[in-house]
């Protein structure tokens, strides 16, 4: 599996600090700045993994994602919910919206990359 990430977010420090994160852990890493972006992207792309921000213009993260799960070419990569949206219930919705996992804003670069990793490692086993 590669290491090809995309990376969905709005903000541009965010982005910033982000994306030399992501490639400083060895990710090749493409940037949608919306939701729309994202679903045409992971469509024409096929990333190893999407990094997701749920607050964007357009279309959020949790309307992207259930896209994403909903289109048979796509339905299969993980999402990571990275967001700064870390209010009671929040994780549930990102969940439930068709992200794999959720990680809340801040965090250190080691942090995501963990995060990553597992997905990855989780995604890449068979199921029983």
């Amino acid at each position: 599996m590669g290491k090809h990430v995309l990376l969905v977010e709005d903000d541009p420090p965010s982005i910033d600090i982000m994306q030399r994160e992501l490639e400083l852990l060895g990710y090749e890493v493409t940037l949608a700045r919306n939701g729309a972006e994202a679903v045409e992207m992971a469509d024409s792309q096929l990333p190893s993994l999407i990094v997701m921000d749920i607050l964007m213009p357009k279309m959020d993260g949790f309307e992207a994602a259930a896209r994403i799960r909903n289109n048979p070419k796509t339905h299969a990569i993980p999402i990571l919910a990275a967001t700064a949206k870390a209010l009671h219930g929040d994780k549930e919705k990102c969940l439930a919206a068709g992200c794999d996992a959720y990680i809340s804003k801040p965090f250190t670069y080691k942090e995501l990359g963990a995060a990553i990793e597992k997905l990855l490692k989780e995604k890449s086993q068979p199921t029983p």
